[in-house]
């Protein structure tokens, strides 16, 4: 992992916390260990948030929805996924042998998860300024190139649609299957409580979006 640090250019305190980061539930349960990357996504995911949020809010002048839209652009699924496998995540994940079996290493919802992970790892050891630095120094050579758009926001074209008409919208979770490590779930959309669109993927998030973008099609083929 020497050679990741060295090619972010940060100098770890615990490389412990980044053993952990990299541990699949596959793993864990395999080994008996204690804990697997998940308590680390979640914090991941919120310093994502916030330092894309810094960086637009001072970058753009843009209004709130705009950078709402440009923000969940950068850290999806689709964009995680895309750092982490130009990062080589995959040479450094641990997964369970069951989940090398089934190419669980090169999984988009593995890798983005764990590029989560590895956030929250970096802001425990190091802080939020190292951190914020590396996120930038990752993910705004994307925002550069106009050429990469990993994330097309159907959730907010289906909303601004109905709120046009003034028709209720909301999302609910049908099914979720699928061992912990590998879920996964079906939402489904309803506008004034008909069904317009159902979708599945490997988190909520990406399963609402799937769902938004089935149901514009529904009501594209209606107009």
């Amino acid at each position: 992992m020497q050679k990741l640090f060295d090619h972010l250019g940060i100098k770890p305190n615990n490389k412990k916390i980044y053993q952990l980061a990299f541990s699949h539930s596959s793993y864990v349960n395999e080994k008996h260990l204690k804990a697997d990357y998940e308590r680390l996504e979640f914090l991941g995911d919120a310093v994502l948030d916030l330092v894309m949020s810094d960086y637009l809010y001072n970058q753009l002048d843009a209004k709130e929805g705009d950078m709402t839209k440009i923000r969940a652009s950068y850290v999806c699924e689709n964009a995680c996924f895309r750092y982490a496998s130009d990062l080589n995540f995959s040479d450094y994940i641990k997964v369970g042998h069951g989940e090398e079996l089934e190419g669980g290493r090169y999984k988009k919802v593995i890798l983005a998860d764990i590029f989560e992970a590895f956030m929250g790892a970096v802001y425990l050891d190091l802080g939020y300024d190292t951190v914020k630095e590396m996120i930038l120094k990752i993910i705004v050579p994307y925002i550069q190139d106009d050429s990469i758009i990993f994330f097309q926001d159907y959730k907010s074209v289906l909303q601004e649609l109905v709120q046009t008409d003034q028709r209720s919208l909301y999302y609910q979770l049908i099914k979720e299957e699928g061992p912990a490590h590998d879920k996964k779930f079906t939402m489904e959309v309803k506008i004034d409580q008909i069904t317009y669109g159902i979708g599945t993927a490997g988190s909520k998030k990406e399963a609402e979006q799937e769902a938004a973008k089935n149901a514009l099609e529904k009501l594209a083929t209606l107009d």
